[in-house]
């Protein structure tokens, strides 16, 4: 392919509200382009670039079994009402009705039309499992769209949906699509991780995600120095604390006039922070109940509501902490309530002695204070905080925390949809029963800016090989001047190809800092000069993207890197 018949078209500038770096070299370079809030028209170089990502996730998919089909983009209220996601999707469901004011929804995710799709194509036990897969457009409709395609209203994406008979063989896809999603990665040259999640509002029994590290990642993510260990800090956890002390310290009440947060407290007492008890009241269907961490840690919002009979929690108002506990915030803790309340403690917070707690008296604080001896052991005990990092692992490592990109994310989704819709089929004894289904997702689009993010550098873009638009670039200097270079260099493009590379022909005649600075931009990675100077002694000069300096290279040397590549 030859730049003077293609569309390129770099700039220098960029939007002010574009804040991502992968946001501002994907229009720098010219690879996408603001249609309106969240969409993005892909220019063909752009383009060049999604389609390779996506022809590695069709490889990877087919070889995995599974079947690729095509579902409609928009879908029938029905479906979405039958498994009851209708309302509770949220305004990111765009809702539209046709002209005959039938309701649809533009497709955020298809569990509704496959699991429709099955109930009309599967019968039996002899059809499964089977493992369905498109790559689609999405939309959801984000209230705050940003960060270019990180961030979309509407994206490309991998959406795969299996059906099985048993548990063991839902776990057993399950398997196969994470083995499936590491070799995707891997070939396309990003730094990934494998984290455990939280499923979300798709539901389910167990679910992964997959993070593209980078330091610009909006999610963080917590691994192990002694294991392959790593998760989502929404559901990671630390190694279970040691036996609680024995108690040492007498309790007593301390005043504090306006220390309300425990670093304050601490300084005034001129303790540890870890010594400290933070309360957070919460109101429950079942009533008040006081959530207790260290005051060094946090409450982690997604475990706490995996809490039984926590699930849907909100913060109490002062009016109902004062009617509960006879206080303000600031000065609040589990001793001598107003009210009944339920105590639910974080693993730390219940394995601490002489620790110090409000008093539930404005100015007051309560020290020397001990499970048992002081207060009642907690209703319920459990791992309510966010992990930190240098926390001590369960496997004996250290915690190390990350920013993460997701990108794919594989769920075990049981039989929420099945049920829902009732899809059954007829097992081996002729009984009808609800098969289980699992749910993998790539968002290929957002893969994209998610390389870029990794793989930069002050010049533009440096692509993983994979992702490259094109493995090279012969840059022809000054082309009208010698005619016989544009034939070297179409002789060198056709060599190229037929060794089974896919270079490009930059024969714009623009002057080299101009031509080398669009290439660097765009990210090429592989460049070879063609001048008047190197044809005369019979030379090309290369140069790798990611290498400060070129070199001189006659032509059989030049073909045999190149092929190596």
């Amino acid at each position: 392919m030859r730049l003077s018949h293609f569309h390129l078209h770099t700039t220098k500038e960029t939007p002010a509200d574009a804040e991502l770096l992968s946001h501002r070299l994907m229009l720098r370079a010219g690879m996408i382009r603001k249609l309106a809030s969240g969409l993005y028209t892909w220019s063909p170089l752009g383009l060049r670039v999604l389609r390779k990502v996506e022809a590695i996730v069709r490889e990877e998919m087919t070889r995995a079994g599974a079947l690729e089909l095509a579902i409609p983009t928009i879908q029938p209220s029905e479906l979405w009402k039958e498994s009851d996601r209708w309302e509770k999707f949220g305004e990111q469901l765009l809702k539209i009705k046709d002209r005959k004011d039938a309701e649809y929804c533009y497709s955020p995710t298809a569990e509704e039309a496959i699991t429709d799709f099955a109930r009309q194509e599967l019968s039996s036990y002899k059809q499964l499992p089977v493992n369905f897969y498109q790559i689609q457009n999405k939309f959801r409709d984000e209230i705050r769209p940003r960060f270019g395609v990180m961030r979309a209203r509407e994206f490309l994406m991998k959406d795969s949906y299996s059906f099985h008979l048993t548990e063991e063989d839902l776990i057993r896809e399950y398997q196969n699509m994470h083995a499936t999603y590491s070799r995707i990665f891997t070939r396309l040259g990003l730094k990934f991780r494998s984290v455990q999640a939280d499923s979300g509002a798709i539901g389910g029994d167990a679910s992964q995600e997959f993070h593209v590290l980078a330091d610009s990642g909006e999610d963080a993510v917590a691994f192990s120095t002694a294991s392959d260990y790593a998760a989502n800090v929404e559901t990671a956890q630390a190694a279970e604390p040691g036996p609680r002390p024995q108690p040492s310290e007498t309790r007593r009440k301390v005043e504090t006039p306006s220390q309300k947060t425990c670093e304050e407290v601490a300084n005034l007492l001129d303790i540890a922070l870890a010594r400290t008890v933070k309360s957070i009241a919460i109101m429950t269907d079942d009533g008040f109940v006081l959530a207790l961490v260290r005051g060094d840690h946090s409450v982690n919002e997604v475990k706490l509501a995996k809490i039984p009979r926590l699930a849907g929690y909100r913060l109490a108002t002062e009016q109902e902490i004062l009617e509960y506990l006879g206080s303000e915030p600031g000065f609040l803790g589990p001793i001598s309530p107003k009210k009944p309340i339920t105590v639910i403690a974080d693993r730390e917070a219940a394995a601490l002695a002489d620790f110090v707690v409000g008093a539930n008296e404005t100015g007051f604080h309560i020290a020397g204070v001990n499970w048992q001896r002081d207060l009642p052991e907690p209703d319920f005990v459990a791992d309510i905080r966010t992990v930190l990092n240098g926390d001590r692992a369960m496997d004996g490592g250290e915690i190390h925390i990350a920013r993460g990109i997701e990108v794919g994310h594989v769920f075990q989704l049981g039989r929420k949809y099945s049920e829902a819709m009732q899809f059954t089929v007829l097992d081996e004894n002729g009984d009808s029963v609800f098969p289980l289904m699992g749910c993998y997702g790539i968002g290929i689009s957002r893969i994209v800016a998610a390389a870029i993010e990794q793989n930069h550098d002050a010049a533009g873009i440096l692509w993983p090989s994979a992702m490259a638009p094109w493995d090279i670039a012969i840059c022809l200097i000054n082309p009208k001047k010698e005619p016989s270079l544009d034939a070297a260099a179409q002789a060198l493009l056709e060599e190229l190809v037929a060794a089974g590379l896919d270079p490009v022909l930059d024969d714009r005649g623009l002057r080299p800092g101009a031509m080398f600075a669009d290439i660097e931009l765009i990210g090429i990675p592989h460049r070879v000069v063609i001048s008047e100077r190197g044809f005369t002694a019979g030379t090309f000069e290369y140069r790798s993207r990611e290498m400060a300096s070129s070199e001189n290279m006659t032509h059989d040397a030049l073909l045999t890197k190149l092929q190596a590549i």
